[in-house]
């Protein structure tokens, strides 16, 4: 074989070699981006893994009824009704009906628990001063605590989600 037909596979050879390792190297990217698209904090209430969204949902007693045979603790977003499975269970452990947040990462239905804090409270407490505020209306107008405040005080009602 003469020496200038040796080039032609010789390049062929390094161009897939080169297209394999661009591939490995894209999907190794790839990976890591989609274990940091699904990193976040979720939070909710530690359920049974027993209970189905719509019994979370309704605050059934056997979500949080302790001892249920073959139950994991599982951790239940009432904002979207999602019960997600939780991997590392001494993490939660002992939190059964707690509000909490978790910090983690999402693939599929299960969280991989890297930290859990408890939910303290939600809101103020009765009788704090509410934080300034300001918002459009309606109508575009802006406004603020002092501008909806009538001759027997402001009440606010936020309500944060629909289940229609």
């Amino acid at each position: 074989m003469a020496k200038g037909s040796l080039i032609i596979p010789a390049v062929l050879l390094f161009t897939a070699t080169l297209f394999s390792a661009s591939l490995v190297t894209a999907s190794a990217v790839s990976a890591r981006q989609t274990k940091m698209a699904n990193s976040g904090s979720w939070s909710g209430v530690i359920v049974n893994s027993t209970c189905s969204a719509d019994e979370a949902f309704a605050e059934s007693p056997e979500c949080t009824k302790p001892g249920v045979p073959g139950a994991k603790l599982a951790l239940y977003d009432d904002t979207i009704r999602q019960v997600y499975a939780l991997e590392s269970q001494e993490k939660v452990t002992a939190h059964l009906g707690d509000s909490v947040t978790v910090q983690g990462t999402l693939q599929d239905k299960t969280l991989q628990v890297a930290s859990m804090e408890m939910l303290t409270s939600i809101g103020l407490a009765v009788g704090q001063k509410a934080p300034a505020l300001e918002a459009r209306d309606q109508f575009g107008h802006e406004q603020t605590l002092d501008t909806l405040k009538g001759q027997h005080g402001t009440v606010l009602l936020f309500f944060r989600s629909a289940d229609w």
